[in-house]
């Protein structure tokens, strides 16, 4: 990265940086893209150039986001079954009590906002299905069955096996979230999505690879 693409980082992740903590103190609603900027000491017109929306100032890291069960699904060993893939790679994130999945304190002010706000929710949906989206377009070309070739025909099942693999996704952080709002330890929420979510997973593999059998 050359030293203009740092400094626009930078700047981007200083913005984000002084959005969330008045989102979490006042509410998404609340706050104008204004008192942002000047929390962070910039134009409201500079915030702008660096996030399309104000939603995109919450979920500032929505991209990586969006795209991390595809990339996931790509980069996958020869030969490796896609929902192992992404099984392993979220029990491993549960182990490492991974941040992004909300095994934070502030998870659950960061939750409630969401809850209290309908634009956060809509935009939170909407990430759901880019996720898919994406997701469905990896499988396609890079099919769980590396003998089947690219999905060039249009056939719906990569559309329909993203659905069941980013659901299940969506549904153990989901769960997870509950856990944690309704009180349970951390820990104790953590553990029990994570054996939910393998067992999950292990089924739609099982029953995936199965139906291949039978074709085969």
């Amino acid at each position: 990265m050359g030293l203009r693409e740092t400094k626009k980082q930078r700047t981007r992740t200083a913005i984000a940086d002084a959005a969330l903590p008045l989102f979490l103190e006042h509410g998404f609603d609340q706050v104008t893209v204004a008192e942002v900027a000047r929390h962070a000491g910039v134009s409201t017109n500079t915030v702008f150039n660096y996030f399309r929306t104000k939603e995109d100032l919450f979920f500032d890291r929505q991209t990586e986001v969006e795209g991390h069960l595809a990339t996931l699904v790509r980069d996958r060993a020869p030969g490796a079954c896609p929902v192992e893939t992404i099984r392993d790679d979220l029990l491993d994130a549960l182990r490492q009590d991974d941040p992004a999945l909300g095994l934070h304190p502030d998870a659950p002010r960061f939750w409630q906002v969401i809850h209290d706000s309908a634009a956060l929710r809509a935009r939170e949906r909407e990430i759901g299905e880019h996720i898919e989206a994406a997701l469905a377009t990896a499988l396609a070309e890079h099919p769980p069955n590396a003998a089947t070739g690219p999905n060039q025909g249009g056939h719906p099942t990569p559309t329909l096996l993203a659905g069941a693999i980013a659901g299940t996704h969506r549904a153990a952080l989901r769960e997870l979230r509950r856990r944690i709002l309704s009180g349970e330890p951390p820990t104790d929420a953590r553990d029990g999505v994570a054996a939910a979510a393998a067992q999950a997973l292990n089924l739609l593999c099982s029953g995936f690879h199965a139906d291949a059998d039978r074709r085969a």
